[in-house]
Parts: C-alpha cells; structure tokens; sequence
C-alpha cells in the first residue's frame, strides 16, 4: 500500500489504492529483464513501484532506438492503450535496474476508469508526460547532433539510476541510440577528452 501512495494523483484516493491492492499481482524483475516484448497480447497494465523500466522500438533489422523511462509510480500509457483496445504491444519494455511491478488486469483497469475520475486524471497525466517525451525523441532524432543526444542520454541514465557511474557498453548505447558502436566509441573518448565523462572497461563516469 505505501509504494502505491507514489502514483502520481492518487494521494488521496484510498479506495483506488485499496482496488490496486486488490486486483493487481505484484513481481519482481531481475535488471535487464525483458517485461514485455513487440506484438504481445497485453493482459495486464504495468505500474512500476520501485525501479525503473525502459521503453524500446525495434526495426526489422533488430536496432533499438529509446522512447522513454517508466519511473516508480508511474506506468506504461502505450500498454494501457493497447491493452484497453485488445491489440498487441507496439514496443519492449526492459527493466533497467531491479523493479518491482503491480500487474492491473486490463479489464480491472477499464472498471477503475468508470469509477473513479481520479484514475482517468492519473491516465491523462500519464498522456501528457508521455506524449511530451516523445516528441522530445522526435525533436532530437530530427534536429540534434549524435554527440548531443549520446551525452543527453548518459545524463539521463544516471538520472534514473542515481548513479555517477554507468555499468553499460558502447554496443548498448549504440543499440539505444539507433547508432553504430564506432560511432559511440569515438564520441566518448572526444567527451573524455573534454573532460565530460571518464571512461572504463564497460563502465562511464559522468563527471
């Protein structure tokens, strides 16, 4: 019940909790584990309470390319969407660090909305944060150079994790960048050069 307290327009809501509490199943993930993947049926709505997720795009040829984080007390509109309108997911989820996820059955999440006003504001909240982040991605993709977005993305990734150091390898970042690995691996050593991140084996510092 407390990590449920976290959800973003719901502090006051003990009935909501409480139906949370009640309907949803609780499970945790290893850091790195896939929660769900491209074209799955989604039965349940994710709700992040400690930890924290990732949200991926894939092409055909397997390049990734990062949407946004799900932080605790938040959850996954697209899943929520999709799962609401019974179609398969449109993106893979990956916890970033261990996390600790409630399960809402779609059709419970579906009862929450005609119940309870408050739930629909914490999903049109949801909405908005989202749908700004994305257009953030866009912005970038479109408009910014590689190192820019390379060194955004590490500060955003320490952010997350809380964390001056990175355990993660330049074929990662490539992978979340859409990017080729030489490419990273030139851009940081010109960071390192300026003094903005210091480098290891398999590991960045940001300073």
């Amino acid at each position: 019940m407390n990590a449920i307290k976290k959800l973003n327009g719901l502090e006051a809501s003990e009935d909501v909790m409480e139906k949370l509490v009640q309907y949803g199943t609780v499970k945790t993930f290893a850091e790195g584990e896939t929660i769900l993947n491209e074209h799955a049926y989604i039965r349940a709505i994710p709700i992040v309470l400690n930890g924290s997720i990732k949200v991926i795009r894939t092409d055909d040829d397997g390049r990734e390319i990062l949407l946004y984080y799900i932080r605790a007390g938040e959850s996954c509109i697209m899943s929520l969407l999709g799962g609401l309108h019974h179609d398969t997911s449109k993106v893979k989820a990956v916890s970033e660090e261990e996390t600790e996820i409630l399960f809402l059955p779609v059709d419970k999440a579906s009862e929450l909305i005609r119940q309870y006003p408050e739930w629909l504001d914490y999903i049109f909240r949801l909405y908005h944060k989202r749908f700004e982040e994305l257009l953030e991605v866009v912005n970038a993709v479109a408009f910014k150079k590689m190192d820019e977005r390379l060194l955004n993305f590490v500060k955003k990734k320490s952010e997350i994790t809380g964390a001056k150091t990175l355990y993660v390898t330049h074929e990662q970042l490539a992978n979340a960048l859409g990017t080729a690995r030489v490419v990273v691996s030139r851009l940081l050593k010109q960071m390192e050069d300026e003094g903005l991140v210091k480098l290891g084996r398999n590991k960045i510092t940001v300073v």
